[in-house]
């Protein structure tokens, strides 16, 4: 089962609200998918994550697949069971990490041919094998596999890429099509910083037809006016009945400024890695809690955050465990930048629907100005 109804379109902005349906629930976009790459949001438990707002999480092909393996997670049917989290799970293909984090990774038309960065063991992941394994995982919606590209590339890399991509994608759409249960299944644009051919890109995914669409190969370290010029081109131009999905991205003013183009869905390992990292999210901008201005300091994170540790505890409080490294800051930290990033979504969402989407983006930079 896999629904997508678009309910509002901004009259000013490209901006849309709209409803993912999926068997394991309902998810109101747009909105932000919390990180938990090892079936594992870092810190924090399914519980948290609800009470936090978390309305869908991303887990990962090529950690799972690694470890604990799909022979493990057959045994409780799926990573739902697994992680003891019923909301629906997307599946990040495995392309990336192999592309980042594998020894002597080699890439051919076949995949890529890899060694693990766990104990290098050989493996080969094809498209067909990213598919089982996010099959196996029984994931509520599952990303095609495709080449990732470094930052800069030269444009014949980045034509190469999109045309690989595209090829591959066929065969996973293909491979998908052989089960009659299962996930949706989202294809990726690709074509580097090449508007051309991210907009040739985009045209021959969406011939190919798939569930729902995703911007892959932004935010890889190119500067903030060209993601945003590349993501302008393609965000609007992808199917509008379908769930556009910008992957990998990003700082709180880049989910505001994405979701004005008509991006529905986010991820980023941003607001839990800069929690471990001391870095929290406010209103006002990011603050580093073991700033010394802090040690004394008997007011919560953000006087407007109604999360569970801004309710309890001070930044006086936060800085000292941090400061000590005790696993109590990683958790509590993890917590309020959660709820920071899902409520900035729900506060889009409501705007959106209002049609006020311009009021609340001016009020946002304001507040960051103050």
């Amino acid at each position: 089962m896999f629904n997508f109804t678009l309910k509002t379109t901004s009259e000013k902005f490209k901006a849309r609200t709209g409803t993912i349906e999926t068997a394991r629930g309902k998810i109101q976009t747009p909105i932000f998918m919390p990180v938990g790459t090892l079936a594992t949001v870092k810190s924090v438990s399914p519980e948290e994550l609800k009470a936090a707002g978390a309305q869908i999480i991303l887990g990962n092909t090529y950690h799972l697949y690694l470890r604990p393996g799909c022979d493990v997670i057959e045994k409780f049917s799926g990573v739902h069971g697994f992680m003891n989290w019923d909301r629906p799970i997307l599946t990040d293909s495995g392309g990336f990490q192999v592309f980042s984090l594998a020894k002597l990774s080699k890439l051919s038309e076949e995949g890529y041919a890899f060694q693990s960065h766990i104990d290098g063991s050989r493996h080969l992941l094809t498209p067909e094998k990213s598919i089982e394994i996010q099959q196996c995982l029984d994931s509520d919606i599952i990303m095609c596999l495709d080449q990732c590209l470094h930052y800069p590339a030269e444009r014949g890399e980045a034509e190469s890429a999109l045309q690989l991509t595209t090829r591959w994608a066929k065969r996973c759409k293909d491979t998908h099509s052989k089960k009659e249960t299962g996930g949706a299944l989202f294809g990726i644009v690709q074509g580097g910083m090449f508007n051309d051919l991210r907009r040739h890109s985009l045209e021959s995914i969406a011939e190919i037809g798939f569930n729902g669409y995703a911007v892959g190969g932004l935010s890889v370290g190119e500067p903030k006016d060209v993601m945003l010029e590349v993501a302008d081109v393609t965000i609007p131009r992808l199917p509008a009945h379908a769930p556009r999905y910008v992957m990998g991205v990003g700082t709180p003013e880049d989910l505001v400024e994405l979701a004005g183009m008509g991006a529905d869905m986010f991820d980023c390992v941003m607001p839990t890695r800069n929690a471990r990292n001391g870095q929290l999210f406010t209103a006002r901008g990011a603050i580093n809690i073991c700033n010394a201005r802090f040690k004394y300091d008997m007011e919560p994170v953000d006087a407007q955050c109604t999360c569970y540790t801004c309710r309890h505890y001070s930044r006086a409080y936060l800085r000292h465990l941090y400061m000590a490294r005790e696993l109590l800051a990683y958790r509590l930290n993890t917590l309020h930048n959660l709820h920071y990033y899902l409520d900035l979504m729900q506060q889009m969402r409501e705007a959106i629907n209002q049609d006020s989407f311009d009021v609340f983006k001016k009020e946002f930079y304001a507040q960051r100005n103050s």
